[in-house]
């Protein structure tokens, strides 16, 4: 199994280095690097943002859910549903016909507010953060099952070359790179889960494997951010989560601008919400698959321990190698959109914009999430990807939402509801991991954290009204106007 596994892992990293970083395109200026230069057609985006969104608590933790807790968690991927629902219905055209690529650029052409942009930053990089060390983790523990090696060698393993792959080429390179890997991960999963499948029920497979507890050191009791809770409030809270996090995901939301026009935009949100409704219909299989043969395993370890319990020998070998490629592949599609969109931010915020600041915030950011990941212990992937959308949630939603929709909105409201929600999110996370008894609020935060955010954002706003920005028609005109009409001075200009 040992070689199996190390070849589908080297091929997929070499795979990606390979459509990464041969041939990158050169380009003259950051905006065309950070966006490749706007030119990236639907499909292409499409394929990009889906590799993105399928992290590893898609890939992994999600048919360990299901296989750990049963049906109830079947519901998860409603809530990616309706998060591209409602960024597509909400977000998208007002955002693309805004002109700026970054929530950070957003914030302040939107308020004028540079101290603004700062706290939008930091935003960014929490939510970054948290997917990073998600990934990171999932990678050590793949690697640490498998083979034996070190987690920190399955953390290298995907921010080296996610970070070669960002630096190389930028977004037109992170891309290339998405775009293979998402049909990769679909082939393999589905290829894996079809043939342990047929396995299963038209063969005579060995006994379920019975394994006492957890299959490791990782499994943390309880659950976190609603993650892994069966019960109704818990699932809400999840959909919710997902459904009103997603829009402000910094790696989801800049996909919005590599487009050449907003039409071309909305199609790429149309053409991920298919092949994410098509990639979806695997995890319940493995999930299955695994709640019969792996009992009590850890939930990112079920999907690579079925093969060599299903089928003993030279065939579950292979078959592991395959998914373990497929792991990877999801790691590090998920790391280069983070690489890219939280690099972006950051260089756009503590320097002057050039292609050097972006490549330097790039490997800074990666550094953290290296440093992040040893100061952590790992935990379930679904349950650290919860916590990014929470936190997503009651930030960037709110913020979206009222300052595209409503004109009355003031920087004063944006930083008292990103502070509400952010920082209560936090709390209630931290007080969950600790086991703190802070009642319902630290079992279900986004219940609580997304209306706290919106509540602050109105009511401060309401209070500073004379804060309103004097321009503010002009910029809701040019966010609603169709795309024709709309002035096509770029927005850093007005800054």
């Amino acid at each position: 199994m040992l070689a199996a596994v190390l070849a589908g892992v080297a091929a997929v990293l070499v795979l990606s280095v390979v459509v990464g970083v041969v041939r990158p395109r050169r380009y003259t200026t950051v905006e065309q690097f950070y966006l490749a230069a706007r030119a990236v057609p639907p499909w292409s985006n499409g394929a990009a943002i889906s590799s993105e969104y399928t992290s590893a608590a898609a890939c992994l933790g999600l048919a360990g859910l299901i296989a750990t807790h049963g049906s109830q968690m079947l519901w998860y991927p409603v809530g990616a549903a309706a998060g591209f629902v409602v960024l597509l219905a909400l977000v998208v055209a007002p955002l693309r016909r805004s002109g700026t690529y970054t929530l950070s650029d957003f914030a302040q052409w939107r308020f004028g507010s540079s101290g603004l942009r700062r706290l939008t930053t930091c935003t960014v990089l929490a939510i970054g953060l948290v997917y990073l060390v998600a990934q990171f983790h999932a990678a050590g523990v793949v690697l640490r099952l498998l083979t034996g090696l070190p987690a920190w060698c399955g953390w290298l393993a995907v921010a080296v070359p996610a970070v070669g792959i960002a630096l190389a080429g930028g977004m037109r390179s992170v891309t290339r790179v998405q775009a293979t890997q998402f049909w990769l991960k679909l082939v393999v999963f589905t290829g894996c889960a079809l043939v342990l499948w047929c396995t299963w029920r038209c063969l005579a497979a060995p006994e379920p494997l019975r394994i006492p507890g957890f299959a490791g050191p990782y499994e943390r009791a309880g659950t976190l951010a609603g993650a892994g809770d069966p019960s109704l409030p818990g699932i809400l809270t999840v959909l919710l989560a997902s459904a009103l996090g997603t829009m402000g995901l910094p790696h989801i939301v800049v996909r919005v601008y590599a487009n050449p026009d907003g039409r071309s935009a909305r199609r790429s949100i149309v053409v991920a919400q298919v092949l994410l409704g098509v990639f979806f219909l695997i995890p319940p299989l493995y999930g299955i698959l695994g709640r019969v043969h792996v009992p009590g395993a850890h939930s990112d370890e079920v999907v690579l321990l079925l093969p060599s319990t299903m089928m003993p020998g030279a065939v579950g070998d292979v078959l592991t190698g395959l998914l373990a490629a497929g792991a990877f592949a999801a790691f590090l599609a998920t790391s280069c959109g983070v690489l890219v969109a939280v690099g972006g931010a950051v260089s756009s915020c503590v320097s002057r914009v050039s292609v050097t600041s972006f490549r330097v915030a790039v490997a800074v950011v990666a550094a953290a999430g290296l440093g992040a990941a040893a100061l952590t212990s790992p935990g379930s992937s679904v349950m650290l990807v919860l916590v990014g959308f929470s936190l997503s949630a009651a930030t960037f939603c709110p913020l979206l939402v009222l300052g595209i929709w409503w004109r009355r909105l003031t920087a004063a409201g944006v930083v008292a509801g990103l502070l509400t929600g952010g920082g209560l999110t936090a709390v209630l996370v931290y007080a969950d991991l600790v086991g703190l008894k802070a009642g319902l609020a630290a079992a279900y935060p986004a219940a609580f954290t997304v209306p706290s955010a919106f509540v602050a954002m109105v009511v401060t706003s309401l209070v500073t009204r004379g804060r309103v920005p004097g321009n503010v028609d002009a910029l809701m005109a040019r966010m609603h106007w169709p795309e024709d009409r709309s002035s096509r001075q770029d927005a850093r200009s007005s800054f």
